[in-house]
């Protein structure tokens, strides 16, 4: 799999064709979905595919949505296992299953706060008291040829925060000039086009030396501190979008030849304000 390409690819599909995934785009999910069970932060993960079978592709139609999705004939579910950063580690994880997907001609779309999780959970088999579901992402072939897709691609590319406001050299305010950014352009590129929760782009890099360190830019009254997202339950669903930035990241930077890890190293720097908070550290090296 082509990361870059597959990521500048994937846009966030509602609308699906009522034709049910083949079966061996169902196995090549499953194996993918399979591998990943640990997230880089060391979170248990567990995935599993809720697809309807031929000729009844009104199986799922009782899985609530909420109206967002129309059509789609599978869900990729999963749970994590509770810890400090079992969010970034669910967000990266599944990601690495879409940008699979993607390769395979399926479409997707996240959904965070826009689905029913107890019928998600009594058809993935249950969700431990320990574990959560913070996410679900629709599954399905688009209802259009494909034309309709590239606009839409595009479109949600040109509604992207430009790079100097995501990325900045040894200190907040200073923006990273992408043309000093080595091999590492294209990584950034990547996490430019991550999708989120109502687009927020709630991702922040600083590059110290050889480490790139993530941060999160918090909305206000979004996830954790909303009284809404308390009283429905809906995870911290910023803390997801970071994870799927690491995913872009670090898949991009590996396959341009930088490797890494993933570690947690606070550099102490200055913010901007209370609501940004260190997340995590790209530590380039082998």
């Amino acid at each position: 799999m082509d990361a870059l390409e597959q990521i500048d690819r994937r846009y966030s599909c509602r609308l699906y064709s009522d034709r049910t995934l083949s079966g061996e785009h169902r196995e090549a999910l499953a194996a993918v979905m399979a591998e990943r069970s640990t997230g880089p932060l060391g979170s248990a993960v567990r995935f599993g595919l809720i697809a309807a079978t031929p000729g009844d592709a009104s199986a799922l139609r009782r899985l609530g949505t909420y109206g967002f999705i129309e059509g789609a004939t599978a869900y990729i579910v999963g749970a994590v296992r509770k810890g400090p950063k079992d969010l970034e580690d669910f967000g990266c994880l599944l990601e690495e299953v879409i940008l699979h997907a993607t390769a395979l001609g399926v479409a997707t779309c996240w959904l965070g706060g826009s689905f029913t999780r107890t019928s998600f959970t009594s058809r993935f088999g249950g969700v431990a008291r320990d574990e959560i579901m913070p996410a679900v992402v629709a599954a399905g072939y688009p209802a259009d040829d494909g034309g309709v897709a590239r606009i839409r691609a595009r479109n949600e590319g040109t509604r992207r925060f430009p790079p100097s406001e995501l990325f900045f050299r040894e200190e907040f305010g200073r923006p990273l000039d992408l043309a000093d950014a080595g091999g590492y352009a294209d990584a950034l590129h990547a996490v430019r086009m991550a999708p989120s929760a109502t687009n927020k782009q709630p991702w922040r890099i600083v590059r110290l030396g050889d480490d790139w360190h993530f941060y999160l830019v918090r909305t206000r009254w979004y996830g954790r501190r909303s009284p809404f997202f308390l009283l429905l339950r809906i995870a911290d669903l910023q803390r997801v979008d970071l994870g799927i930035a690491m995913c872009h990241f670090a898949l991009v930077a590996r396959q341009g030849g930088l490797p890494g890890r993933w570690v947690v190293d606070d550099p102490g720097a200055a913010t901007p304000g209370p609501g940004v908070e260190y997340v995590v550290t790209w530590r380039a090296g082998a």
